[in-house]
């Protein structure tokens, strides 16, 4: 009798403990894959990988930052510079001749959390702004000859772009959630570019009244990213939000993103800091946990 009142115990005892371990397990994080664009890879900010080269893609990057604090059983970063919708189903080339695969090919039935930041360089959005934007500045350098120019026939055509957009952002989410059924899918949204007051046009150099419009196109863009993820069973983190004060412009090293200078050494033009995407990790840490 003592004999089996034992081994009921011992057996107990056994069946808590792996209970225990399971919910521990459970805590955590067992697959986490980073899916994105430029402002998820990271070019430029040391230390850059060569998976393909082309892609920009830092060890410094905030998908890596997240992985560092949260330590998943395994980490894919497949971010890649110049990434669209598109890009996430089909192969990217980039420079080098290089490709990047199909980035939703890195998601398992396994795979328990996963970060998106796309949609910026669907219909060239963004990097026609920064391409176009300086251009325009001296000719109206208080005025707005870029939103002017983006305006036809009296349609935002920045705008339309951006109603486009959404749906294929939940289109990816939808495919993502069919790939990896149990994972937790958080999209990530773009930090701020250009202040709320003032100016720094040899740092940003957009005529003065467009600072505020590329406000508004962050904004709505931003806003086209969580309205699909509320559609697509996903969590949205602003980012737009908390980088206020570390825009371009900041001064003292307080700045999240690089201004039209490049800087092979430390970031693209228009696009993160390292100190950038420290400060989005931590956004999107303080959600996860």
């Amino acid at each position: 009798m003592r004999t089996t009142r034992l081994l009921v115990a011992v057996a107990s005892a056994a069946i808590l403990l792996t209970s225990t371990a399971a919910t521990a397990s459970a805590a955590g994080v067992h697959h986490y894959v980073a899916l994105g664009d430029s402002y998820t890879s990271g070019p430029f900010i040391p230390i850059q990988r060569s998976d393909p080269l082309g892609c920009g893609r830092s060890t410094a990057n905030y998908p890596s930052v997240v992985a560092a604090a949260l330590h998943p059983a395994v980490f894919t970063d497949v971010s890649c510079a110049g990434a669209d919708t598109g890009s996430m189903t089909g192969p990217q080339k980039v420079s080098f001749n290089g490709t990047n695969a199909p980035q939703l090919d890195a998601l398992r039935l396994d795979t328990d959390l996963v970060t998106l930041g796309i949609g910026g360089n669907d219909f060239d959005l963004l990097g026609r702004l920064i391409e176009t934007c300086p251009g325009l500045r001296a000719g109206a350098p208080t005025g707005n000859p870029c939103e002017q120019h983006f305006t036809v026939n009296g349609v935002d055509t920045v705008q339309m772009a951006i109603t486009a957009i959404q749906p294929r952002i939940e289109a990816v989410l939808a495919t993502i959630h069919q790939r990896s059924p149990g994972a937790r899918v958080i999209v990530v949204g773009y930090p701020r570019i250009a202040p709320e007051n003032g100016y720094c046009p040899d740092v940003l150099p957009f005529a003065e009244a467009d600072y505020a419009w590329l406000n508004r196109v962050e904004s709505d863009l931003n806003a086209a990213l969580a309205d699909a993820a509320a559609d697509g069973a996903a969590e949205y983190v602003d980012t737009f939000g908390p980088s206020t004060g570390h825009d371009a412009c900041a001064r003292g090293g307080s700045a999240w993103i690089n201004g039209r200078n490049q800087n092979i050494f430390a970031a693209a033009a228009y696009h993160p800091l390292q100190a950038g995407m420290a400060g989005v990790a931590a956004v999107v840490l303080k959600v996860l946990r």
